[in-house]
């Protein structure tokens, strides 16, 4: 049975999808089969980073739920495109970047059920060992479902004040719904910060491990979403702290 690990912020510009990225890669990279979705409907990106062009998606998560495909035509297998060679594999569903489907979306909504319906199914039908869910900030439908279904939540946030208030409302909803495991990682730290009392606050505040402290990293920064950092700078140090959080989630 595969582990499915939402991976959600209360607020944007966390770094989540990269973050998610970079754990996806990783877990291929150590043999196992690993989906990601983006249900960040509303301003998708994760396709960006495993370099899948939108004029590639024929289909996307948005034809799935409204009907016009299997979720099976929705996934696209992007190990070729990660850079690097990974013993794995690697399958993307993303999330259509049309202004007039996105404004679909934004209108009329959908029916979350039928995605929960569509990620059992893409287990099964690729063999997935592990599927992580790249959520929508903050906290609606689509996202309290993903963290319903999910054997893990991993919230991340900045060293932040409003990061710190939205995360607690995170924390409080994700114990109601009685996710088996929660864990939080702090994410864009500053260098003049010390990363051990960080680590301490968060876990005070919020009773829950913090998997990793991320530095912030100008050579990421640089990047620009052009690649998976772990795998073209597997010596760099924030590489190291990614593969720790890749094995505290699956461990």
């Amino acid at each position: 049975m595969a582990t499915i690990i939402s991976v959600h912020s209360f607020r944007g510009g966390t770094g989540k999808s990269n973050t998610t990225a970079n754990i996806v890669a990783l877990l291929a990279a150590q043999g196992y089969r690993v989906g990601v979705i983006d249900t960040d409907i509303q301003s998708p990106g994760i396709h960006v980073l495993f370099g899948l062009d939108p004029g590639q998606m024929a289909r996307a998560l948005n034809d799935y739920i409204w009907g016009a495909c299997e979720i099976e035509e929705a996934v696209y297998d992007v190990t070729p495109l990660l850079g690097a060679p990974v013993s794995g594999r690697v399958f993307l569903i993303p999330s259509s970047v049309k202004p007039g489907e996105i404004a679909r979306v934004l209108h009329e909504g959908y029916d979350a059920g039928i995605l929960n319906d569509g990620m059992q199914r893409a287990i099964e039908a690729f063999d997935l060992d592990v599927l992580l869910i790249d959520t929508h900030p903050g906290l609606n439908e689509e996202t309290l479902l993903a963290i319903a279904v999910s054997d893990c939540l991993l919230v991340i946030l900045r060293p932040d004040q409003q990061d710190y208030q939205g995360t607690g409302v995170t924390v409080d909803v994700a114990r109601k719904l009685g996710v088996p495991r929660l864990m939080l990682l702090v994410n864009k730290v500053p260098a003049s910060f010390d990363h051990d009392q960080v680590r301490s606050r968060v876990e005070a505040t919020y009773e829950a491990p913090v998997v990793a402290v991320l530095p912030h990293s100008d050579e990421l920064m640089a990047l620009g979403s052009a690649g998976i950092f772990a795998l073209r700078h597997p010596d760099h140090p924030l590489a190291a702290l990614y593969r720790q959080v890749a094995a505290r989630l699956i461990g």
